[in-house]
């Protein structure tokens, strides 16, 4: 079994902006997919969403997520992520969070821009604890 602290899974999970697809359960039981901006915090992954959206809805009925993240061309990889969410409305937290990920993801001159946008009430910042971590870097091989 994989871990967080292992530097090459989180070298993987870090590169680039790589979305993460997070699976979560609806109230009627469907099974669903939604992609994800996220960040490394630590031993958890992290990302912001809206506490009434489908999404923080779900984290709000029943805490356990799964996340994969993978490259799409060779060698194709891909780092999947079994956990239990922890969600803060912590202003400070929320503008944080956000900063970081728009950072990563839309660049440091945006980062500000991105970080006041999201990081605003009714958004939460989700934190993924994670139970099990599965990798395989190099499928090719």
């Amino acid at each position: 079994m994989a871990s967080l602290t292992d530097p090459a899974v989180r070298e993987f999970l870090s590169s680039g902006t790589r979305t993460g697809k997070l699976g979560y359960v609806a109230s009627d039981g469907r099974p669903l997919v939604a992609p994800i901006w996220f960040v490394l915090e630590g031993e958890m992954v992290v990302f912001n969403t809206g506490a009434d959206t489908a999404k923080g809805k779900a984290i709000a009925r029943d805490p356990r997520l799964v996340l994969t993240v993978d490259l799409e061309e060779p060698p194709y990889a891909f780092v999947q992520i079994q956990g239990v969410a922890e969600t803060s409305e912590d202003p400070v937290d929320l503008v944080d969070t956000a900063t970081a990920i728009g950072g990563r993801y839309m660049g440091a001159d945006r980062a500000e821009e991105f970080g006041k946008r999201n990081g605003v009430p009714g958004e939460l910042v989700v934190r993924i604890r994670p139970t099990k971590v599965i990798a395989s870097l190099d499928m090719t091989s």
